[in-house]
């Protein structure tokens, strides 16, 4: 038999996005044993098509969470899968977040589902990510075991040893490292691809603004600096403004902000941002693909 998921997306202003998305659910081979949405401020029809689709479907339920001024990553995307999985009448096998500007092949959750049920070990996953790329739809790779956010799926136990998850940027890298610290696995599932209609960053609100963004968040996560110095000139190679990630952390630094309080997952992340690491994650990741 074949694990069972459930659905929790957050939804800010997603109307048209929403309806693209709720077709996918509806046509998935395997459906979900609920679907949560979770309205967080929307001023468009999204919470009315939510109530649509929910009077339409049984599985399908609408909650609520407190909104912020604007749609921005981090603390508001928290708290609204924190409702949701609230909202959920009970646990299935895996829980997913859902994000509202993705569609999905008709067997997607089939594959997903089905590489959680062969490695008991797998806490963390999801698909691989295709954007449209000058008209044509393309993978678009990370590095190492990173899931992407759009559509990232929580074995139910990983999940309830890693709640509650952070309300701030760079939470979707924290449930990561402490997945990993405990004993799972993450990754993403090659054979499961969906699409991503909206690039990441989109709605930011200029790019070096969005740089900044990540640097804080990295100084938070307790990135290596020279690590984080790396990638900002590995960046800018094809987008200028990353060198202000390298502002964004330091600043940071020099403000003392906090850090996030889990030694352990800090340690983790560290450890994986050696240089010795790196260059062995890139041979392995080149080899794996030649």
């Amino acid at each position: 038999m074949a694990l069972s998921y459930a659905l929790v997306t957050p939804a800010r202003d997603e109307q048209e996005n929403l309806r693209r998305l709720a077709r996918s659910i509806c046509e998935q081979t395997v459906v979900p044993t609920a679907w949560i949405i979770v309205d967080n401020g929307s001023s468009d029809g999204t919470a009315d098509l939510a109530w649509e689709l929910a009077e339409r479907h049984s599985w399908i339920a609408v909650a609520s969470a407190p909104p912020s001024e604007n749609a921005e990553p981090g603390a508001p995307i928290v708290r609204a899968f924190h409702a949701g999985l609230g909202a959920l009448e009970s646990w299935p096998d895996v829980v997913v977040k859902l994000d509202a500007d993705v569609s999905l092949p008709p067997d997607y959750f089939a594959c997903l589902m089905a590489a959680f049920d062969r490695d008991p070990s797998l806490g963390l996953a999801s698909g691989q990510c295709l954007e449209d790329v000058d008209g044509q739809w393309r993978p678009i790779h990370v590095t190492g075991d990173h899931v992407r956010g759009a559509t990232r799926a929580y074995r139910s136990r990983c999940l309830r040893e890693l709640l509650p998850l952070p309300e701030h940027v760079g939470w979707d890298t924290i449930d990561e490292m402490q997945a990993a610290v405990r004993g799972w696995r993450t990754g993403i599932v090659d054979e499961a691809r969906f699409y991503h209609h909206r690039s990441v960053g989109a709605r930011d609100r200029g790019r070096a603004a969005r740089w900044r963004a990540k640097g804080r968040a990295a100084y938070y996560l307790g990135y290596r600096a020279d690590y984080l110095v790396l990638r900002a000139f590995f960046n800018a190679r094809s987008e200028p403004a990353a060198f202000a990630m390298i502002a964004g952390y330091f600043g940071s630094s020099i403000r003392g902000q906090a850090r996030h309080g889990d030694r352990d997952a800090r340690a983790y992340l560290r450890s994986q941002q050696r240089l010795r690491t790196v260059a062995a994650r890139a041979a392995s990741r080149i080899a794996s693909s030649v």
